[in-house]
C-alpha cells in the first residue's frame, strides 16, 4: 500500500480491541535505492554498507488482566536494519493502544503478541524487553558520550541536507566521538518537527568539526523519516570522509509515547545501551 494509506496524517478513530492489521509496514528499499547504498563497500554476508538496529521505546502500554483490572508497563523493540520494512510510527501507536480494552492472562501472553505480530510487519525477527512497574525505578537518563559539537561558531544558511558541507581535516589517524543536540527534521507525511541528538564515532582522518556541525544542522527543513535520517548521514559521511569505521546513532524525542533511535555501523561493536537523554 502506498503511504498516502498510512493512518499517518489521517483522523482515524482509536481502536477499542485489539487489532494486529493496524500495523503498517514500509518498505525500506525505495529509500535506500535514493542513497546509493551499492556505491558503498557491503559488509561481508550482506548486500548493505552497515548492519544496525532501530530501538523503538514504547512509554504508554497497558492492558486488562483476566479480571478487567488494568495493568501498565513500557517496552523496548528493536527492530534489526536488514529487516524488509520499518513500521510506520501512528499505525505502531494505534496498534499498542489496540490493548487498552483487551483482556490477557499475563503479561507473558501480551509480550507473545507484540513479537509476533511486530516481527510479522517488520518482516525479520523483533527484539523485546519488557519493563514492568518493579523496574521503573532503574531506569537512568544518561546524554550520548562524546565530543560535543554545539558550541562551536558556525555560520548556515543551508536547511536541507548539503553533503558537500563535510569534509577531513589534515591531520593522522584519529578516533573519537562528535556529539550534536542539534539534529532536527520533519516528518514526510505531517511535516510535524522531529527533534534529535546525534552521536557520530569514527576511525579515520579528523572530519572537520564546524563542517560536520553545519551539515548537521542542514536537515533542518528535511522531510524524511528518521531511519532514514541516520542511513542518509552514514552515506554522506562514508562518501565525503571515507573512515574506516564508523557508527552514527540518533536519539530522536518522543511522539504518541514512542522514540525511534536508529543505529547504523560497519564496526564489529556492540549495538548501544538504549538509555534515554534528558529530552526524551
Amino acid at each position: 500500500m502506498p503511504l498516502t494509506d498510512a493512518p499517518l496524517g489521517h483522523s482515524v478513530a482509536y481502536p477499542s480491541k485489539y487489532d494486529a492489521s493496524l500495523l503498517f509496514p514500509i518498505p525500506r528499499a525505495e529509500n535506500r535505492a535514493a542513497l546509493g547504498l551499492n556505491s558503498l563497500p557491503a559488509l561481508p554476508g550482506t548486500a548493505l554498507p552497515f548492519h544496525g538496529t532501530d530501538i523503538w521505546n514504547a512509554y504508554e502500554l497497558s492492558w486488562l488482566d483476566p479480571k478487567g483490572k488494568p495493568r501498565i508497563a513500557m517496552a523496548s523493540f528493536r527492530v534489526p536494519a536488514d529487516s524488509p520494512n520499518i513500521i510506520e510510527s501512528k499505525s505502531f501507536k494505534l496498534y499498542l493502544n489496540s490493548f487498552n480494552q483487551t483482556r490477557l492472562a499475563n503479561a507473558q501472553a501480551l509480550r507473545e503478541r507484540l513479537e509476533t505480530d511486530l516481527s510479522a510487519a517488520a518482516g525479520a525477527a523483533i527484539e523485546m524487553d519488557f519493563i514492568l512497574p518493579q523496574r521503573f525505578d532503574t531506569l537512568r537518563i544518561v546524554e550520548l558520550d562524546g565530543i560535543t559539537l554545539d558550541k562551536l561558531d558556525v555560520d548556515i544558511d543551508r536547511y536541507d541536507p548539503a553533503p558537500e558541507l563535510l569534509r577531513c581535516a589534515a591531520g593522522e589517524i584519529v578516533e573519537e566521538t562528535l556529539v550534536s543536540r542539534l539534529l532536527k527534521s520533519n516528518c514526510p507525511v505531517t511535516g510535524q518537527p522531529d527533534w534529535g541528538s546525534v552521536q557520530i564515532a569514527y576511525r579515520g582522518r579528523p572530519i572537520d568539526r564546524a563542517a560536520l556541525l553545519k551539515y548537521i544542522i542542514s536537515f533542518r527543513q528535511h522531510a524524511e523519516f528518521h531511519e532514514h535520517c541516520v542511513e542518509r548521514i552514514f552515506c554522506d559521511l562514508m562518501r565525503a570522509c571515507q573512515p574506516e569505521q564508523l557508527a552514527v546513532y540518533a536519539r530522536y524525542t518522543r511522539r504518541g509515547g514512542l522514540d525511534i533511535n536508529p543505529w547504523r555501523s560497519n564496526g564489529a561493536g556492540p549495538a548501544p545501551a538504549d538509555v534515554r537523554t534528558a529530552r526524551q
